[in-house]
């Protein structure tokens, strides 16, 4: 094994562990505010882990506002839950803040908000993210800026008139700096997303609006990681879209492939026996 082979080695196995102790925070911080959507929180964590651990994404804790910092729009703002214990864990804000989700006076709520520190959009309302990315890529551009903007929507979220709107822009204004990664869980609020409005295959009409695809396992680290990489650094003067195919409520038995696992919650006993499971063991600080 050469050095470099060692060096990816050692960090595809720094990324996992950061997967699965994330995975574990995040059933924590669902044991303290029920609200809080954890299937849609648990299909987005490889994605996360990749853009803040793997550098991909590039930020200053310390310095929020940095000019040239790459931005992250969440635009499935109910599945960024998973966000927090990874905010608390690079600098944004002290971890004890994490036992206060979804209480009385905390900045962190069941549907995350531009005052939590790192975080850039308001992310309640579907369908407005990627319109607003759009609007920071050009900008970003304008300005002669290096930075980069990523902006993770669900697949549900695509049935939204604004998005589409929002992808013939980008593809018109030629906007390469841009990178959207569609969480494509396939369920929805109430069922299976091919039961409420098949959209068929996503990635060939993403091609047909011009932007430049990859698709990937989503809970494959090499293969987001790399991805990820690929498109943020790729020539040409596309809009770039990563398709990460997901498992709604993944870690989760009782609801993964559970068409209703978007409005359920667990119980604490559920999550406690959850937590004594050695798969979502790993080693390293936990709350």
């Amino acid at each position: 094994m050469t050095m470099d082979d060692k060096k990816r080695t050692d960090l595809m196995n720094y990324l996992k562990e950061k997967a699965l102790w994330v995975r574990r925070e995040t059933l924590k911080i669902h044991a303290v505010s029920a609200e809080t959507r954890v299937a849609s929180s648990m299909s987005d964590v490889e994605i996360f882990v990749a853009l803040y651990y793997g550098g991909v994404l590039r930020f200053d804790a310390k310095n929020i506002l940095w000019p040239e910092r790459d931005r992250l729009i969440v635009s499935k703002g109910h599945g960024a839950i998973s966000l927090y214990p990874i905010f608390a864990d690079t600098g944004y804000f002290d971890k004890s803040e994490l036992t206060t989700v979804g209480k009385a006076g905390s900045f962190l709520g069941g549907i995350p908000d531009p005052i939590i520190p790192g975080l850039e959009t308001v992310n309640g309302s579907l369908g407005h993210g990627l319109g607003v990315a759009c609007g920071v890529a050009l900008a970003l551009r304008k300005s002669a800026s290096n930075a980069k903007v990523f902006v993770l929507l669900g697949d549900g979220e695509l049935y939204e008139g604004s998005v589409w709107e929002a992808i013939m822009f980008a593809a018109h204004h030629r906007l390469s700096n841009l990178t959207m990664i569609v969480d494509n869980n396939k369920i929805c609020m109430l069922d299976y997303c091919k039961n409420v409005l098949d959209l068929g295959c996503i990635e060939d009409k993403f091609k047909v609006f011009g932007w430049n695809v990859s698709t990937v396992d989503g809970h494959n680290m090499e293969e987001v990681y790399d991805s990820l990489m690929h498109l943020k650094t790729a020539n040409g003067d596309r809009p770039k879209v990563l398709v990460a195919n997901t498992v709604k409520g993944k870690g989760i038995p009782q609801l993964e492939n559970d068409s209703l696992c978007h409005i359920k919650s667990l119980k604490v006993e559920e999550i406690d026996r959850l937590l004594s499971d050695p798969l979502l063991t790993v080693a390293g600080e936990v709350m």
